[in-house]
C-alpha cells in the first residue's frame, strides 16, 4: 500500500471555505433577470452548456461563469437581450469577486494538525487572481509548503506536484470535496483520496464514488482529517 505518507495536499473551494452557494445564488438572480426569456430548468442547461464549452477558453472561476451566463442571455433572447441584463449580470460576477472568505469548520485546524508532521500544498484550479486574493483572505497562506494554482487537475497534474514537494504520489493525500478532480484524479494518480463531502456540488465535478478502491477514504469533515493522517502515516 506505500503507506509511507510524507505528503498531504489540500483543495480550497468548498474544502477549506464556501464557494459553490455563491456560485447558486447568482444563478438563481440570473433565471429570474431571464425568467420572461425561458424556463429556469432551461436555461440552467442552456447554462451549464455553455460553461462546459467555454472551460476551455476561459478555465474555470468566476470570471468564465460570467461570461458564460452573459453568453447564455443573449442566446436564450436571440440576441436581444438588453444592455441593461448584461450590466447586471456584470455587476453579479464582480460581486462574486469581491466577496469575503467564509472559513469551513475545522479548515485551519485540520491544516495545522498534520503541518506537525507532513507538508502541506494546496493544489487549486481556477483564476490565478481570484484565487491568490480567496488564499490572501483566508489567512491560511502561512500554513502550506507550497500553493499551486492549476488549469485542471488530471493525474499528471498530481504526478508533478507531489513529485516536487513529497516523495511521488504514493506517499501522498489529496483531501478535497470534489470527486473528479480530488479524489477520482489522486487515485488514479496513485495517491490517497479523501472526499470531504460540502453538499453543494458542481455538476461537472460529479463522479462515481470509488468505493472499492483501497486508497478511497470518506470523512464527514475535516475535523477527522488528523486521526485518519495518524493512522496511514
Amino acid at each position: 500500500m506505500g503507506q509511507n505518507l510524507t505528503t498531504i495536499g489540500f483543495d480550497a473551494d468548498d474544502t477549506l471555505w464556501h464557494n459553490e452557494r455563491f456560485f447558486q445564488l447568482t444563478q438563481a438572480y440570473f433565471a429570474d433577470l431571464l425568467a420572461d426569456h425561458a424556463e429556469r430548468g432551461h436555461l440552467m442547461e442552456r447554462l451549464l452548456a455553455a460553461e462546459k464549452r467555454n472551460i476551455r477558453h476561459y478555465g474555470y472561476g468566476i470570471k468564465g461563469f460570467t461570461l458564460s451566463m452573459i453568453e447564455t442571455a443573449i442566446e436564450v433572447t436571440d440576441d436581444r437581450v438588453p444592455a441593461s441584463v448584461i450590466r447586471q449580470l456584470i455587476e453579479a460576477g464582480q460581486e462574486m469577486l469581491a466577496h469575503p472568505i467564509e472559513l469551513l469548520p475545522h479548515a485551519r485546524a485540520a491544516i495545522e494538525s498534520v503541518a506537525a508532521t507532513h507538508q502541506v500544498v494546496l493544489i487549486t484550479k481556477g483564476d490565478l487572481i481570484d484565487q491568490e486574493r480567496k488564499l490572501a483572505q483566508s489567512g491560511l497562506g502561512e500554513l502550506f509548503d507550497g500553493v499551486e494554482i492549476v488549469s485542471e487537475k488530471t493525474p499528471q497534474t498530481y504526478r508533478l506536484i507531489f513529485g516536487q514537494y513529497g516523495d511521488g504520489p504514493a506517499s501522498a493525500m489529496m483531501v478535497g470535496n470534489s470527486m473528479r478532480s480530488d479524489v477520482v484524479a489522486p487515485i488514479q494518480a496513485g495517491c490517497w483520496g479523501v472526499y470531504v463531502p460540502h453538499g453543494l456540488v458542481w455538476e461537472i465535478e460529479q463522479a462515481e464514488t470509488p468505493a472499492d478502491n483501497p486508497r478511497y477514504r470518506e470523512l464527514q469533515d475535516l475535523g477527522q482529517l488528523a486521526n485518519l493522517v495518524q493512522r496511514l502515516s
